[in-house]
Protein backbone atom coordinates (compact mmCIF):
# COMPACT_ATOMS: atom_id res chain seq x y z
CA UNK A 1 0.00 0.00 0.00
CA UNK A 2 1.08 3.56 -0.67
CA UNK A 3 2.17 5.23 2.56
CA UNK A 4 2.16 8.93 3.37
CA UNK A 5 5.14 10.34 5.22
CA UNK A 6 3.09 11.27 8.29
CA UNK A 7 0.16 9.67 10.14
CA UNK A 8 -3.30 11.18 9.69
CA UNK A 9 -4.14 14.07 11.96
CA UNK A 10 -7.46 14.66 13.62
CA UNK A 11 -9.46 17.69 12.54
CA UNK A 12 -10.47 19.67 15.64
CA UNK A 13 -14.24 20.01 15.56
CA UNK A 14 -14.08 23.66 16.52
CA UNK A 15 -12.15 24.36 13.28
CA UNK A 16 -15.34 23.72 11.33
CA UNK A 17 -18.32 26.01 11.90
CA UNK A 18 -21.39 24.17 13.23
CA UNK A 19 -23.30 24.41 9.95
CA UNK A 20 -20.41 22.72 8.14
CA UNK A 21 -20.18 20.00 10.79
CA UNK A 22 -23.88 19.32 10.26
CA UNK A 23 -23.26 19.09 6.50
CA UNK A 24 -20.76 16.21 6.84
CA UNK A 25 -23.29 13.35 6.42
CA UNK A 26 -24.76 15.05 3.36
CA UNK A 27 -21.28 15.56 1.89
CA UNK A 28 -20.55 11.86 2.30
CA UNK A 29 -23.91 10.94 0.77
CA UNK A 30 -23.29 13.08 -2.32
CA UNK A 31 -19.81 11.72 -2.69
CA UNK A 32 -20.93 8.10 -2.42
CA UNK A 33 -23.79 8.57 -4.88
CA UNK A 34 -21.32 9.98 -7.37
CA UNK A 35 -18.79 7.28 -6.64
CA UNK A 36 -21.32 4.63 -7.59
CA UNK A 37 -22.01 6.31 -10.96
CA UNK A 38 -18.60 7.25 -12.40
CA UNK A 39 -18.63 8.84 -15.84
CA UNK A 40 -15.83 9.61 -18.28
CA UNK A 41 -15.01 13.04 -19.68
CA UNK A 42 -17.82 14.92 -21.46
CA UNK A 43 -20.25 12.10 -20.55
CA UNK A 44 -21.06 13.19 -17.00
CA UNK A 45 -24.84 13.33 -17.51
CA UNK A 46 -25.82 11.62 -14.24
CA UNK A 47 -23.32 13.73 -12.32
CA UNK A 48 -24.58 16.94 -13.89
CA UNK A 49 -28.18 15.96 -13.18
CA UNK A 50 -27.43 15.38 -9.49
CA UNK A 51 -25.78 18.80 -9.32
CA UNK A 52 -28.59 20.65 -11.10
CA UNK A 53 -31.29 18.87 -9.07
CA UNK A 54 -29.70 20.03 -5.83
CA UNK A 55 -29.09 23.58 -7.08
CA UNK A 56 -32.70 23.81 -8.23
CA UNK A 57 -33.94 22.62 -4.85
CA UNK A 58 -31.95 25.39 -3.14
CA UNK A 59 -33.08 28.08 -5.57
CA UNK A 60 -29.57 28.65 -6.90
CA UNK A 61 -29.42 30.07 -10.45
CA UNK A 62 -27.32 27.90 -12.71
CA UNK A 63 -26.54 27.07 -16.31
CA UNK A 64 -26.06 23.50 -17.50
CA UNK A 65 -24.79 21.93 -20.71
CA UNK A 66 -21.66 24.08 -20.89
CA UNK A 67 -18.89 22.26 -22.79
CA UNK A 68 -21.27 19.29 -23.09
CA UNK A 69 -21.91 18.53 -19.40
CA UNK A 70 -20.47 21.40 -17.37
CA UNK A 71 -22.56 23.34 -14.85
CA UNK A 72 -22.04 26.83 -13.44
CA UNK A 73 -23.93 28.01 -10.35
CA UNK A 74 -24.07 31.73 -9.53
CA UNK A 75 -24.73 32.84 -5.97
CA UNK A 76 -25.00 36.56 -5.17
CA UNK A 77 -24.69 37.81 -1.63
CA UNK A 78 -26.61 40.52 0.14
CA UNK A 79 -23.57 42.81 0.30
CA UNK A 80 -21.50 44.26 -2.56
CA UNK A 81 -18.17 42.68 -3.33
CA UNK A 82 -16.01 40.96 -5.94
CA UNK A 83 -16.88 38.17 -8.36
CA UNK A 84 -15.02 35.06 -7.26
CA UNK A 85 -15.03 31.49 -8.56
CA UNK A 86 -14.56 27.96 -7.31
CA UNK A 87 -13.76 25.12 -9.69
CA UNK A 88 -14.52 21.40 -9.19
CA UNK A 89 -13.88 18.68 -11.76
CA UNK A 90 -16.45 15.91 -12.25
CA UNK A 91 -15.07 13.07 -14.38
CA UNK A 92 -13.91 9.56 -13.51
CA UNK A 93 -11.33 7.19 -14.98
CA UNK A 94 -11.41 4.01 -17.11
CA UNK A 95 -10.35 1.80 -14.20
CA UNK A 96 -11.98 -1.32 -12.74
CA UNK A 97 -12.60 -0.69 -9.05
CA UNK A 98 -11.25 -3.27 -6.60
CA UNK A 99 -12.60 -1.76 -3.37
CA UNK A 100 -15.14 -3.87 -1.49
CA UNK A 101 -17.29 -1.07 -0.13
CA UNK A 102 -21.03 -0.45 -0.15
CA UNK A 103 -20.61 2.52 -2.47
CA UNK A 104 -18.30 0.87 -5.02
CA UNK A 105 -18.70 1.69 -8.71
CA UNK A 106 -21.74 0.21 -10.45
CA UNK A 107 -20.17 0.79 -13.87
CA UNK A 108 -17.84 -1.87 -15.17
CA UNK A 109 -14.42 -0.51 -16.05
CA UNK A 110 -15.07 2.96 -14.64
CA UNK A 111 -14.10 4.40 -11.30
CA UNK A 112 -13.66 7.62 -9.38
CA UNK A 113 -10.01 6.88 -8.66
CA UNK A 114 -8.77 10.46 -8.28
CA UNK A 115 -11.19 12.11 -5.84
CA UNK A 116 -13.30 14.10 -8.29
CA UNK A 117 -16.44 12.73 -6.64
CA UNK A 118 -15.20 14.41 -3.47
CA UNK A 119 -14.46 17.63 -5.32
CA UNK A 120 -18.05 17.80 -6.52
CA UNK A 121 -19.34 17.08 -3.02
CA UNK A 122 -17.19 19.86 -1.53
CA UNK A 123 -18.37 22.33 -4.20
CA UNK A 124 -22.01 21.34 -3.60
CA UNK A 125 -21.53 21.78 0.13
CA UNK A 126 -20.09 25.23 -0.47
CA UNK A 127 -23.02 26.13 -2.72
CA UNK A 128 -25.51 24.84 -0.13
CA UNK A 129 -23.95 26.92 2.64
CA UNK A 130 -23.75 30.10 0.58
CA UNK A 131 -27.31 29.70 -0.69
CA UNK A 132 -28.55 29.52 2.89
CA UNK A 133 -26.27 32.26 4.26
CA UNK A 134 -26.41 34.97 1.61
CA UNK A 135 -26.31 37.60 4.33
CA UNK A 136 -22.69 36.57 5.01
CA UNK A 137 -21.64 36.75 1.37
CA UNK A 138 -20.12 39.90 -0.11
CA UNK A 139 -20.25 39.90 -3.89
CA UNK A 140 -20.88 36.95 -6.18
CA UNK A 141 -19.50 33.42 -6.29
CA UNK A 142 -19.49 31.28 -9.42
CA UNK A 143 -19.14 27.59 -8.75
CA UNK A 144 -17.80 25.86 -11.85
CA UNK A 145 -18.42 22.12 -12.18
CA UNK A 146 -16.04 21.14 -14.96
CA UNK A 147 -16.10 18.00 -17.14
CA UNK A 148 -13.19 16.02 -18.56
CA UNK A 149 -10.21 17.04 -16.45
CA UNK A 150 -8.65 13.61 -16.99
CA UNK A 151 -8.85 14.17 -20.72
CA UNK A 152 -9.23 15.54 -23.25
CA UNK A 153 -9.68 18.61 -21.03
CA UNK A 154 -12.83 20.55 -20.19
CA UNK A 155 -11.38 23.75 -18.75
CA UNK A 156 -10.52 25.43 -22.03
CA UNK A 157 -13.95 24.76 -23.62
CA UNK A 158 -15.64 26.17 -20.53
CA UNK A 159 -13.49 29.30 -20.66
CA UNK A 160 -14.27 29.68 -24.37
CA UNK A 161 -17.97 29.35 -23.48
CA UNK A 162 -17.63 32.41 -21.24
CA UNK A 163 -17.78 31.00 -17.70
CA UNK A 164 -15.24 33.58 -16.50
CA UNK A 165 -17.21 36.52 -17.95
CA UNK A 166 -20.63 38.10 -17.55
CA UNK A 167 -19.84 39.11 -14.86
CA UNK A 168 -16.04 38.80 -15.10
CA UNK A 169 -14.35 36.66 -12.45
CA UNK A 170 -11.65 38.47 -10.45
CA UNK A 171 -10.08 35.44 -8.75
CA UNK A 172 -10.50 31.67 -8.68
CA UNK A 173 -9.61 28.93 -6.21
CA UNK A 174 -9.71 25.16 -6.34
CA UNK A 175 -8.48 22.14 -4.43
CA UNK A 176 -7.48 18.55 -5.00
CA UNK A 177 -8.05 15.86 -2.40
CA UNK A 178 -4.56 14.42 -2.08
CA UNK A 179 -3.55 10.98 -0.86
CA UNK A 180 0.10 12.03 -0.90
CA UNK A 181 -0.73 14.00 2.26
CA UNK A 182 -2.44 12.73 5.42
CA UNK A 183 -5.86 13.86 6.57
CA UNK A 184 -5.71 17.19 8.37
CA UNK A 185 -2.97 18.75 6.25
CA UNK A 186 -2.81 21.24 3.40
CA UNK A 187 -0.20 21.57 0.67
CA UNK A 188 0.05 25.00 -0.92
CA UNK A 189 2.81 26.96 -2.63
CA UNK A 190 3.12 30.02 -4.88
CA UNK A 191 4.29 29.69 -8.45
CA UNK A 192 4.33 26.39 -10.31
CA UNK A 193 2.52 23.67 -8.37
CA UNK A 194 1.87 21.17 -11.17
CA UNK A 195 3.60 20.52 -14.46
CA UNK A 196 2.82 21.18 -18.09
CA UNK A 197 1.66 18.09 -19.94
CA UNK A 198 2.76 17.46 -23.52
CA UNK A 199 2.49 14.19 -25.42
CA UNK A 200 4.12 12.65 -28.45
CA UNK A 201 3.49 9.70 -30.73
CA UNK A 202 6.21 8.56 -33.13
CA UNK A 203 5.98 5.96 -35.87
CA UNK A 204 9.38 4.67 -36.99
CA UNK A 205 9.43 3.54 -40.63
CA UNK A 206 12.16 1.01 -41.32
CA UNK A 207 12.41 -1.93 -43.70
CA UNK A 208 11.43 -5.39 -42.57
CA UNK A 209 12.96 -8.72 -43.42
CA UNK A 210 14.16 -12.08 -42.17
CA UNK A 211 15.58 -12.24 -38.68
CA UNK A 212 18.58 -14.13 -40.01
CA UNK A 213 19.43 -11.47 -42.60
CA UNK A 214 19.54 -8.14 -40.76
CA UNK A 215 21.87 -6.58 -43.36
CA UNK A 216 18.91 -6.50 -45.75
CA UNK A 217 16.73 -4.51 -43.36
CA UNK A 218 16.35 -1.30 -41.42
CA UNK A 219 15.43 -2.66 -38.01
CA UNK A 220 12.69 -0.47 -36.58
CA UNK A 221 13.04 -2.09 -33.14
CA UNK A 222 16.70 -1.11 -32.96
CA UNK A 223 15.88 2.39 -34.19
CA UNK A 224 13.11 2.73 -31.63
CA UNK A 225 15.37 1.52 -28.84
CA UNK A 226 17.99 4.09 -29.78
CA UNK A 227 15.29 6.79 -29.81
CA UNK A 228 14.20 5.85 -26.28
CA UNK A 229 17.79 6.11 -25.07
CA UNK A 230 18.54 9.32 -26.97
CA UNK A 231 15.44 11.12 -25.70
CA UNK A 232 16.80 10.90 -22.15
CA UNK A 233 19.68 13.17 -23.17
CA UNK A 234 17.23 16.06 -23.68
CA UNK A 235 16.78 16.53 -19.95
CA UNK A 236 20.22 15.34 -18.84
CA UNK A 237 22.26 17.28 -21.42
CA UNK A 238 20.09 19.96 -23.06
CA UNK A 239 17.98 21.31 -20.19
CA UNK A 240 19.36 23.76 -17.64
CA UNK A 241 20.04 21.53 -14.59
CA UNK A 242 18.41 24.15 -12.36
CA UNK A 243 15.12 23.53 -14.17
CA UNK A 244 13.04 20.38 -13.82
CA UNK A 245 11.80 18.28 -16.72
CA UNK A 246 10.76 14.74 -17.56
CA UNK A 247 10.63 12.87 -20.87
CA UNK A 248 9.01 9.45 -20.57
CA UNK A 249 8.36 6.85 -23.27
CA UNK A 250 5.43 4.87 -21.92
CA UNK A 251 4.59 2.74 -24.96
CA UNK A 252 6.75 0.82 -27.44
CA UNK A 253 5.04 -1.54 -29.85
CA UNK A 254 6.65 -3.43 -32.71
CA UNK A 255 6.92 -6.79 -34.38
CA UNK A 256 4.69 -9.75 -35.14
CA UNK A 257 7.00 -12.76 -34.88
CA UNK A 258 10.31 -13.71 -33.28
CA UNK A 259 12.10 -14.33 -36.60
CA UNK A 260 10.86 -11.27 -38.49
CA UNK A 261 12.59 -7.91 -38.32
CA UNK A 262 9.74 -5.40 -38.05
CA UNK A 263 9.48 -2.63 -40.56
CA UNK A 264 7.62 -0.28 -38.20
CA UNK A 265 7.71 0.61 -34.50
CA UNK A 266 5.34 2.83 -32.57
CA UNK A 267 6.35 4.89 -29.51
CA UNK A 268 4.24 7.13 -27.30
CA UNK A 269 5.29 9.25 -24.37
CA UNK A 270 4.89 12.37 -22.29
CA UNK A 271 6.87 15.51 -21.49
CA UNK A 272 6.55 17.41 -18.20
CA UNK A 273 8.04 20.68 -16.93
CA UNK A 274 7.24 23.54 -14.53
CA UNK A 275 8.80 26.62 -16.11
CA UNK A 276 6.43 28.32 -18.61
CA UNK A 277 9.49 29.60 -20.50
CA UNK A 278 10.08 26.02 -21.69
CA UNK A 279 6.88 26.09 -23.73
CA UNK A 280 8.79 25.90 -27.04
CA UNK A 281 11.83 23.99 -25.82
CA UNK A 282 10.95 20.31 -25.87
CA UNK A 283 9.10 19.83 -29.14
CA UNK A 284 11.85 20.98 -31.53
CA UNK A 285 14.57 19.25 -29.50
CA UNK A 286 12.63 16.00 -29.43
CA UNK A 287 12.03 16.17 -33.18
CA UNK A 288 15.72 16.90 -33.85
CA UNK A 289 16.76 13.95 -31.69
CA UNK A 290 14.42 11.51 -33.41
CA UNK A 291 15.45 12.79 -36.85
CA UNK A 292 19.12 12.31 -36.02
CA UNK A 293 18.66 8.73 -34.81
CA UNK A 294 16.54 7.80 -37.82
CA UNK A 295 19.04 9.37 -40.24
CA UNK A 296 21.85 7.37 -38.68
CA UNK A 297 19.94 4.13 -39.30
CA UNK A 298 18.44 5.04 -42.67
CA UNK A 299 14.90 5.07 -41.26
CA UNK A 300 12.10 7.60 -41.56
CA UNK A 301 9.56 8.71 -38.99
CA UNK A 302 6.21 10.43 -38.46
CA UNK A 303 5.87 12.48 -35.27
CA UNK A 304 2.68 13.82 -33.68
CA UNK A 305 3.38 16.22 -30.81
CA UNK A 306 0.59 17.72 -28.70
CA UNK A 307 0.67 20.40 -26.00
CA UNK A 308 -2.08 19.30 -23.62
CA UNK A 309 -1.94 21.44 -20.44
CA UNK A 310 0.34 24.35 -19.48
CA UNK A 311 2.04 24.46 -16.06
CA UNK A 312 -0.32 25.21 -13.18
CA UNK A 313 0.98 28.45 -11.69
CA UNK A 314 -0.46 29.92 -8.50
CA UNK A 315 -0.74 33.67 -7.97
CA UNK A 316 1.57 34.66 -5.07
CA UNK A 317 -0.85 37.04 -3.35
CA UNK A 318 -3.84 34.69 -3.44
CA UNK A 319 -1.64 31.75 -2.44
CA UNK A 320 -0.46 33.69 0.61
CA UNK A 321 -4.11 34.30 1.49
CA UNK A 322 -4.95 30.58 1.16
CA UNK A 323 -1.93 29.76 3.31
CA UNK A 324 -3.13 32.17 6.00
CA UNK A 325 -6.60 30.62 5.93
CA UNK A 326 -5.16 27.12 6.25
CA UNK A 327 -3.10 28.30 9.22
CA UNK A 328 -6.27 29.57 10.91
CA UNK A 329 -8.27 26.42 10.17
CA UNK A 330 -5.63 23.82 11.00
CA UNK A 331 -4.03 25.82 13.85
CA UNK A 332 -0.77 23.79 13.84
CA UNK A 333 1.98 25.03 11.45
CA UNK A 334 3.21 21.45 10.94
CA UNK A 335 -0.08 20.69 9.20
CA UNK A 336 0.92 22.93 6.29
CA UNK A 337 3.56 22.13 3.69
CA UNK A 338 4.94 23.83 0.60
CA UNK A 339 6.82 20.66 -0.34
CA UNK A 340 3.98 19.48 -2.56
CA UNK A 341 5.07 20.20 -6.12
CA UNK A 342 4.27 17.37 -8.54
CA UNK A 343 4.96 16.54 -12.18
CA UNK A 344 1.31 15.58 -12.49
CA UNK A 345 -0.75 17.89 -14.69
CA UNK A 346 -4.10 19.59 -14.21
CA UNK A 347 -6.23 21.63 -16.60
CA UNK A 348 -7.09 23.99 -13.75
CA UNK A 349 -3.94 25.56 -15.24
CA UNK A 350 -6.06 27.14 -17.99
CA UNK A 351 -8.26 28.91 -15.43
CA UNK A 352 -5.15 30.20 -13.65
CA UNK A 353 -3.77 31.51 -16.93
CA UNK A 354 -7.00 33.45 -17.46
CA UNK A 355 -7.46 34.93 -13.97
CA UNK A 356 -5.32 35.02 -10.81
CA UNK A 357 -5.98 32.28 -8.32
CA UNK A 358 -4.71 29.40 -6.24
CA UNK A 359 -4.99 25.62 -6.41
CA UNK A 360 -4.05 23.66 -3.30
CA UNK A 361 -3.86 20.08 -2.04
CA UNK A 362 -6.08 18.88 0.81
CA UNK A 363 -4.68 15.86 2.61
CA UNK A 364 -7.12 12.95 2.59
CA UNK A 365 -5.09 9.81 3.31
CA UNK A 366 -5.58 7.62 6.37
CA UNK A 367 -3.28 4.56 6.28
CA UNK A 368 -4.72 3.23 9.54
CA UNK A 369 -8.05 2.70 7.78
CA UNK A 370 -6.57 1.46 4.50
CA UNK A 371 -7.30 4.80 2.83
CA UNK A 372 -3.89 5.62 1.40
CA UNK A 373 -3.66 4.03 -2.03
CA UNK A 374 -2.32 6.44 -4.67
CA UNK A 375 -4.41 8.29 -7.20
CA UNK A 376 -5.49 6.25 -10.24
CA UNK A 377 -5.09 3.00 -8.29
CA UNK A 378 -8.03 0.53 -8.48
CA UNK A 379 -8.26 0.63 -4.67
CA UNK A 380 -8.03 4.40 -4.31
CA UNK A 381 -10.25 5.84 -1.57
CA UNK A 382 -9.93 8.65 0.96
CA UNK A 383 -11.01 9.70 4.44
CA UNK A 384 -14.32 11.51 3.94
CA UNK A 385 -13.69 13.78 6.91
CA UNK A 386 -11.63 15.82 4.44
CA UNK A 387 -14.88 16.89 2.73
CA UNK A 388 -16.02 19.15 5.54
CA UNK A 389 -12.55 20.60 5.84
CA UNK A 390 -12.66 21.40 2.12
CA UNK A 391 -15.94 23.30 2.52
CA UNK A 392 -14.56 25.25 5.47
CA UNK A 393 -11.42 26.15 3.53
CA UNK A 394 -13.44 27.38 0.56
CA UNK A 395 -15.81 29.45 2.71
CA UNK A 396 -13.01 31.16 4.61
CA UNK A 397 -10.97 31.80 1.46
CA UNK A 398 -13.98 33.41 -0.24
CA UNK A 399 -14.69 35.58 2.78
CA UNK A 400 -11.10 36.74 3.10
CA UNK A 401 -10.75 37.38 -0.63
CA UNK A 402 -13.82 39.60 -0.49
CA UNK A 403 -12.47 41.39 2.55
CA UNK A 404 -8.86 42.07 1.66
CA UNK A 405 -8.62 41.90 -2.14
CA UNK A 406 -6.10 44.44 -3.47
Amino acid sequence: MFATSHPPLSIPSHCLRPDVQVLQPRLSLWRRRLHQEPELGFREQVTARLITDELTAWGVPHQAGIAETGVVATITGERPGPVLAIRADMDALPIQEENEVSYRSRRDGRMHACGHDGHVAIALGTAYYLAHHRQELAGTVKIIFQPAEEGPGGAQPMIEAGVLTNPPVEAIIGLHLWNNLPLGTVGVRPGALMAAVETFACEVLGQGGHGAMPHQTVDSVLVGADIVRALQSIVSRNLDPLKAGVVTVGEFHSGTALNIIADTAFLRGTVRYFDPSLHNFFQPRLEQTIAGVCAAHGAKFVLDYQRVYPPLVNDPWITDLVHSVATEVLEVPARLTSDCQTMGGEDMAFFLEAVPGCYFFLGAANPDQGLAYPHHHPRFDFDERALGLGVEMFLRCLAKLAEVRP
